[in-house]
């Protein structure tokens, strides 16, 4: 659409110099040819007809559907399913090929139709959603007994079979969120009800495996970043939920090595990722997303446990578990096995790699993180098992955050990257606005806090950007 306005810009200008004199009619030919003006009532015509068959493809199927609504009470079991599959295939057949249609095209030397590929991902999309009316229909004309949580997983599951069949991302994105859907609608029965066991129950328990077993080979298949910063925030989120570290960190009976897990894991995974682990792929598509990611990780861990609160013992509220075998019964001892192995076998690759090239950054680097890893790793264990460490345990993410924070804002003026270095100045930010407002500290000096914190955020945002355009010039100079 915007490659169409510019060409009929581009004509309109054209043929507007050539009136004036100002070009002559053989370089009117010329831009012509270069821009493909003959081609662009063609491109018109063509979005002219899948507009109507759009429009008339989506009465059609809301007919339909209103016509089953109608009629669902008098037909018999048999004839709702017959009708339901059939309308679900029809569309997604003809979604398919509609869709498979301009990359044929290409294939034969002819010229792709782009708005037959957005139509066909479209009626693909439209099909996903029928899967689901399916299954709620069927559910009840066959009277299947089924929760929120066992329907969207269901429907979910389905879209995520045919995301891998057809590389589509916006199947794949549709997939992870209906999933998501299902497994936060679950999440409250599970942990209220441990002892009764369904299906869903178990995707919900084993989560985070799922989510990195499913969802980042996806990314591959589709090639998008989008599935894969979804698959590790599916991961990442399910892992915290099911552990539930925030609250077990101040009990000392229960399972000293929860918090540890919950913190440590999703940095140590990511941070070592390697797309070159798979067998079939031969160049790093996700690793600079991935450790981005981890640094995302520990920037939350290490803010959530600076705050004082995390540490002590509450008065009121929460109530643990009675015994450990409770809390055991529900976390996800295999998921925690797999990964962690999974993470052991990454670190191995990423230590192979390194001693292969070894440079002075690259080893300082590795051992930071490795660092943060393992204080984030061992505190919180230390702190539960062992003996009660609060003050030393506050005192110690403080400082794993502000270095955090100032680590990035040297990377940001080392490369010049301006996420590095805003993200480094928001978390240094965000943690003396945050340390000033937890302790009770007067409102004048609150203020006083506030308005420093927001002239070094305006004077550094200007020197950084001056500085970065001053760069730029004596590249672009030499």
């Amino acid at each position: 659409m915007i490659l169409d306005d510019f060409q009929q810009k581009i004509r309109k200008e054209a043929q507007l110099w050539r009136d004036e004199g100002i070009i002559s009619s053989s370089q009117y030919q010329q831009l012509a040819d270069r821009y493909q003006f003959n081609n662009i009532e063609a491109a018109a015509r063509d979005r002219s007809r899948m507009t109507a068959i759009a429009i008339g493809g989506i009465l059609l199927v809301l007919g339909t559907i209103i016509f089953i609504a109608a009629s669902w009470q008098e037909w018999s079991r048999d004839v709702k399913f017959i009708l339901m599959m059939s309308l679900f295939f029809s569309v997604t057949i003809t979604g398919f090929y509609t869709w498979r249609e301009p990359a044929l095209r290409k294939a034969e030397g002819k010229k792709p139709q782009r708005s037959k590929r957005i139509l066909g991902e479209a009626l693909l999309i439209l099909g996903a959603f029928i899967l689901g009316a399916n299954i709620l229909l069927m559910a009840q004309a066959f009277n299947i007994a089924g929760s929120t949580s066992e329907l969207f997983l269901a429907w979910g599951f389905g879209v995520l079979v045919m995301a891998y069949s057809l590389s589509l991302n916006s199947l794949g994105i549709l997939a992870i969120v209906l999933i998501q859907i299902g497994y936060w609608s679950g999440l409250g029965d599970w942990w209220y009800t441990p002892n009764e066991w369904t299906w869903a129950r178990l995707i919900v328990r084993h989560m985070p495996l799922v989510s990195w077993l499913l969802f980042v080979p996806l990314a591959y298949v589709c090639r998008s970043r989008w599935i894969f910063g979804l698959a590790v925030f599916a991961f990442t989120t399910s892992l915290q939920f099911n552990l539930n570290p925030l609250q077990v960190l101040t009990y000392s009976d229960i399972a000293p090595w929860v918090a540890s897990f919950a913190f440590a894991l999703p940095p140590a995974l990511l941070w070592s990722y390697d797309d070159l682990l798979f067998p079939t792929v031969n160049y790093r598509l996700f690793q600079p997303l991935a450790r981005t990611l981890a640094l995302v990780c520990f920037g939350f861990a290490f803010y959530i446990l600076s705050f004082r609160w995390q540490w002590q013992f509450p008065d009121y509220g929460y109530s643990p578990p009675t015994t450990n075998s409770n809390i055991l019964r529900t976390l996800p001892i295999i998921d925690l096995g797999i990964l962690s192995g999974l993470a052991v076998l990454q670190w191995l690759f990423l230590l192979r790699q390194r001693n292969n090239a070894p440079r002075r950054e690259m080893v300082f680097t590795l051992v930071l993180v490795g660092t943060f890893i393992a204080i984030t790793a061992v505190v919180p264990f230390w702190h539960q098992g062992i003996t009660r460490i609060s003050e030393l345990g506050i005192f110690v993410f403080n400082v794993l955050l502000a270095i955090l924070a100032w680590g990035l804002i040297q990377e940001g003026l080392k490369l010049n990257d301006r996420r590095s270095f805003w993200g480094g100045m928001l978390l240094l930010t965000l943690q003396v606005l945050s340390r000033v407002w937890e302790y009770n500290t007067d409102l004048l000096f609150k203020s006083l806090v506030f308005v420093m914190c927001g002239s070094v955020l305006i004077s550094s945002g200007l020197w950084f950007e001056r500085r970065l355009s001053e760069v730029k010039s004596k590249k672009s100079n030499s």
